[in-house]
């Protein structure tokens, strides 16, 4: 074999890889492309699950928001109970208090 014809042989090689890679190239692309009705449809999917998305994170803020305000809610209701224990405490103790002066001066 002289020099030309491993040239052309080679040449002949590479055009028929060359020629296998855009036909697999192809197929593959005719086979995976997606149709303009579905691709309207993605769009509509993408969009509603932004929607949902957004949703989700105002929900999320609004409960944070919430849990907030009640833990707020339950520490002021647990001084005021504090503070109204305290004051039964007192009332009770002078109560008492004034009973066993009442008994004293009898």
């Amino acid at each position: 074999m002289n020099r030309t014809e491993l040239i052309f042989g080679m040449t002949i090689i590479l055009f028929v890889a060359f020629a296998l890679g855009w036909f697999a190239y192809w197929l593959l692309h005719r086979f995976t492309r997606v149709p303009g009705a579905d691709t309207g449809e993605l769009e509509r999917l993408a969009q509603a699950l932004h929607e949902a998305e957004e949703t989700r994170d105002e929900a999320i803020v609004y409960l944070q928001q919430r849990e907030a305000e009640l833990a707020n809610r339950i520490a002021q209701t647990e001084a005021e109970l504090r503070a109204a224990m305290e004051g039964l405490r007192n009332a009770r103790s002078e109560t008492e208090y004034l009973r066993t002066q009442l008994e004293n001066r009898r």
